[in-house]
């Protein structure tokens, strides 16, 4: 199994109510997380000896960190309650790379600074429905 540097990533937004549009990339990612759910439910009862569970539904939620920029328009448009089109590429947009996508709800966004650093925001996003794989044409 090939293993992939992090520094190549990337995430692209588009911020509509559907999800249409033409992607841009995010500026000064300094990180992002993408973390996936399956949510389960106990089916347990009277005379089993072990908890069992069932599968119910799945969810996803991701979280982008950057160096905060005023100028870049993707950054202005992660808006808390906005609903954005997000893909991510864990090593690069090149030609077969794998990469994810689906439409979420901006959750909430923070920013902080610090005297030593410079101005960060972070982004958390939580999804509307499946996050969908696919591979750069």
């Amino acid at each position: 199994m090939a293993t992939h540097a992090g520094h190549t990533g990337s995430i692209k937004a588009v911020t509509s109510t559907d999800g249409s549009g033409t992607p841009v990339a995010v500026a000064e990612v300094k990180d992002w997380s993408l973390e996936t759910t399956a949510n389960l439910a106990d089916d347990t009862v009277l005379g089993d000896a072990w908890t069992s569970q069932k599968l119910t539904t799945k969810s996803w939620s991701t979280t982008l960190n950057c160096i905060w920029s005023d100028d870049d328009a993707a950054q202005d448009d992660f808006v808390e309650g906005g609903t954005v089109q997000v893909e991510l590429y864990p090593y690069g947009i090149t030609s077969a790379s794998v990469y994810w996508k689906g439409l979420a709800i901006v959750a909430s966004v923070s920013k902080s600074a610090a005297a030593d650093g410079l101005v960060e925001a972070s982004f958390n996003l939580t999804g509307i429905g499946a996050l969908t794989p696919d591979a750069v044409a």
